[in-house]
């Protein structure tokens, strides 16, 4: 059976509405806008440049959040070989102190991610915060439903934990 192959408006209209998503799900990863940014930008010129490979009837928001995902993974394997900054200390000069108790509540939440593993970081970011089904996100990761639930568990134990819930 050919592949049904889904171009035009209707697949530009999907792709926008996904786009809020992917910058957020963009964001959780970079911990940078400008980078997220970045990183959606090449996720749909990547996408549009292998629209063939989609096919009609298929989940878009898990294929345009499978090759987000790809990207980072990628980005991140260059970056590891770039000096690092293991104290924070240039990081912290950088940094201006929150003026307004929202903006140091999602810094503890920032925090608290930072923490997690980027498997857990990312398992709890997709069900959490995106809304995708275990499934989903297990496809998206590339792993079995039951390590997605997994991680997700310890990833919401561990926020629990740094966040000194009960």
């Amino acid at each position: 059976m050919p592949k049904q192959q889904v171009t035009g408006p209707e697949l530009a209209e999907d792709i926008l509405l996904i786009l809020p998503k992917l910058r957020a799900f963009a964001t959780s990863l970079c911990g940078n806008a400008a980078q997220a940014d970045d990183l959606v930008q090449e996720t749909l010129v990547r996408a549009w440049s292998h629209i063939d490979h989609f096919e009609k009837g298929t989940n878009l928001s898990a294929w345009l959040f499978t090759i987000l995902r790809n990207l980072f993974h990628s980005e991140y394997r260059k970056r590891r070989r770039e000096v690092a900054d293991p104290d924070g200390v240039y990081a912290e000069q950088l940094e201006s102190p929150a003026e307004q108790l929202p903006h140091l509540e999602l810094k503890d939440l920032q925090d608290a991610l930072g923490m997690l593993s980027p498997e857990q970081r990312e398992a709890l970011i997709l069900v959490g915060a995106e809304g995708f089904s275990y499934e989903d996100a297990a496809s998206i990761c590339g792993v079995s439903t039951g390590t997605i639930k997994s991680r997700v568990s310890r990833a919401r134990a561990r926020m629990h934990e740094v966040m000194g819930y009960e």
